[in-house]
This record gives structure tokens, sequence and C-alpha cells, in this order.
């Protein structure tokens, strides 16, 4: 299977024009299967937001504003990052969010958040179904509607003194929806779409024939952007992600992420952490079954290492025995070929996934790689300016 997750990616990130001289002679006799299968997708897709439209089937309401954090593709698009970067803003405020995820792929994200977020005033539900799951939260703690007024106002939000209030520590006043674009079965107050800068649209094509999850036009939804990975592609590439963001709603304002490395954790032991300099001069193998390896590597490779070798593995991978055996095989080859001990250097989804398998690595040293988003200045747009523009779409739709 994961064999196969690998052929289906490569083809859905290969331009029409380069198949013959890229792919495998059986990677082009599943095109075929591929195309028909992304052509009945996109008959469902309108069929079912037609279906909404009309009332025939029914969008639960929240008593609490709603974020969303979505895509448009498969995987790598910082909608976790994002996901948190909202929760610590509204928790330093004084309001209490609630982080709805699916818990997709052994819950890894949610592993993290938790992590990450513990001793806050955040709530995280996770199941399938996020209304049932919000109901039963709310129904826990009870909920706060923000208003225009005490500690929850604009000028509370952005200003700089605001961290230690937690007067509404105790009850919901935000939900921020993971990987809700597609969620619509749930209303939202504001639409944030997350952009893989590194590879944007893939070929184009819906799955499984290409990576996107809707078409672009699904863009009309959107109230903000946010290209993902920003600081890793030239600013043509940007200007060109911006440009088609535009054909289709010309309006949407546009805002730059990044994730920033913040330090190791050593993995068995996650209360250890590790200075980035720790891996200066080394020999690294980066390990990851994640949307975006491309960015983890070359974030790595930044830090100064002697050497990187990598492994990629499908997203939301499960490792397995035979995994460890693949790894441990490289790790030994790097380590007769270079004569000096390999790391090995994981993100945090994957070893929330698998901290059990990952152990059999020993001798070798495991580091968990911890980073945080960051919105990157850019032609005036800025952190600043990012909320103050959640704040506008929240006072349009009355929720504030």
């Amino acid at each position: 299977m994961e064999k196969v997750r690998k052929m289906v990616n490569q083809i859905a990130y290969t331009p029409p024009q380069d198949r013959l001289h890229t792919l495998s002679t059986l990677q082009l006799s599943l095109i075929p299967l591929l195309s028909l299968a992304s052509t009945l997708y996109g008959v469902v897709i309108p069929f079912r937001h037609r279906l909404y439209q009309l009332g025939l089937l029914h969008k639960d309401r929240l008593p609490v504003p709603v974020i969303s954090v979505g895509n448009l593709t498969w995987g790598g698009n910082g909608k976790t990052p994002m996901v948190e970067f909202l929760a610590v803003w509204l928790a330093d405020a004084g309001i209490s969010p609630l982080i709805l995820t699916r818990g997709y792929g052994g819950a890894d994200e949610a592993k993290m958040l938790q992590r990450h977020l513990n001793g806050t005033p955040v709530k995280i539900g996770i199941g399938a179904n996020r209304a049932a799951t919000a109901a039963c939260v709310l129904k826990r703690y009870g909920h706060i509607r923000p208003c225009k007024h005490g500690n929850t106002d604009l000028e509370r939000l952005l200003s700089d003194d605001r961290k230690g209030n937690s007067s509404y520590s105790g009850q919901i006043g935000f939900a921020i929806l993971d990987d809700g674009m597609q969620h619509i079965s749930l209303w939202r107050d504001i639409e944030i779409v997350m952009v893989n800068a590194m590879i944007p649209w893939g070929n184009h094509q819906l799955i499984p024939l290409g990576p996107l999850r809707e078409p672009l036009t699904a863009l009309l939804r959107a109230d903000l952007v946010v290209i993902h990975h920003a600081d890793m592609v030239s600013e043509k590439d940007i200007e060109a992600i911006a440009s088609e963001i535009r054909k289709v709603k010309k309006s949407l304002p546009i805002f730059l992420s990044r994730l920033m490395p913040l330090y190791f954790l050593k993995a068995g032991n996650m209360s250890c952490k590790l200075a980035l300099m720790n891996i200066c001069n080394t020999l690294i193998l980066c390990v990851s079954a994640i949307g975006s390896a491309d960015s983890f590597v070359e974030r790595i490779k930044k830090l100064g290492p002697a050497y990187v070798d990598r492994l990629d593995f499908s997203d939301h991978h499960l490792f397995q025995a035979k995994d460890i055996d693949m790894i441990r095989t490289r790790l030994g080859n790097l380590q007769s070929e270079f004569a000096m001990k390999p790391v090995v250097v994981v993100t945090e989804k994957d070893y929330d996934r698998a901290p059990e398998v990952l152990k059999y690595l020993d001798p070798y040293e495991v580091l968990v790689l911890c980073s945080s988003l960051q919105i990157i200045p850019h032609k005036g747009n800025t952190e600043d300016s990012f909320k103050k523009c959640l704040w506008q779409h929240l006072e349009i739709s009355n929720k504030v």
C-alpha cells in the first residue's frame, strides 16, 4: 500500500507534459483509472454543496464563533501549526478556545497540540463528527460570546501586555476547526485557507489523479489565504501563487507564513530539550511521514549538519517493523560510509504517531524537531494585520 501511495503522489505532482519521461510504465497505466475517479469526484463535490445550499442537508451552528483552518490539497500545508498559532493568540488574550480535530492518522496532530498547549485554557475535542464533539465540550465547560467590550476587545487581542489574563479560561469563547474547509456540515464564521508554497496545486487535477480536494474556485469561500513555507521559495514563486489566487478572488487578503525551528526533544524523554546547534557538523538521517517532507529536510540542512540523508514515507504512515529494519539498514550504511554515527531526526507528528516503534532504533539517537508557525511580514501584511483582519471578519459576521 505504501508503494501505491508513493506512485499516486508522484503522479499528482507531475505536470502532464512531463509524464512520459518521469513516470514508470505502471504509473502511466494507472492514469486512465485515476482520471475516471477524479471525474466522478468532480461531479460529487458541487452536488454535495448544492444539497447544503438547498437545505436538504443540515448545517450545524455552534453558539460561539468558528474559525476554520483548511486547504485545497492533501497534506503539508501548515493547518495544524496555524490552529496552534490561533489557539495561543486567543488563550493569551484571556479567551478559552476549543480546537476541533478529527484525530486522523493516529491522532498525531492532536497529541502534538495537547503537549504544546498543556497548562493553557485551550480545550481539544477529538472526533470525526465535529458538531457532536463540540456539543459535549460546550456542555461540560459552558461558553461565552466574545463582545466588543471588556477583556476581549480588539485592542486587548492586539496588545503586548495581554498575557496572564485568564478571566474567561473556564468557558469556551471560540472554536477552531482543524482541517475544516471540506467539513461543510459545520457553519464557520471565518475560512482560512493554507497553501503550500513549495507544491501549491500539483498537476491542478482533483484527487486521486491530482492533489486537489476541490477546484481552485473553492477559494471564493475563503476569507484569508496564508501561503505557508513561503521562506522556502523565491519572491517570483510567491507572486505566481498570489496571482492564481487573485484570478479566483481579487479581494482576498494574502499572508505568508513559515515554520520556525525552536529546539529538539529526545525521543523517549520528551522533557529533555536540546538546542538546534546540537546537530552542527553531525551526520543526520531525516525520517518523515508528512505531507511536505522537502520543507522538513531543507530546514534541517539550514541548521548546519555535516550531511543530511532522508527516508520519506507517505503522509500519516504508521511505522512498522519492516520500516524500522529499513531505517536501521540505512543508518548502518551511513555509518560505514562516513565513519561516524548518524543521528535520526523526525518531526513531532511522526514521533507522536509511533513513539514506541522508534525506540527500536537503539543505539542510534532519535531527535524530535519542534517548530512553531510565524507570520512573515510581506508588503505591509504583518502578524498584527493578520490578527486585525481576522477580527474584522468576525465583526462583519456579527459574532463580536
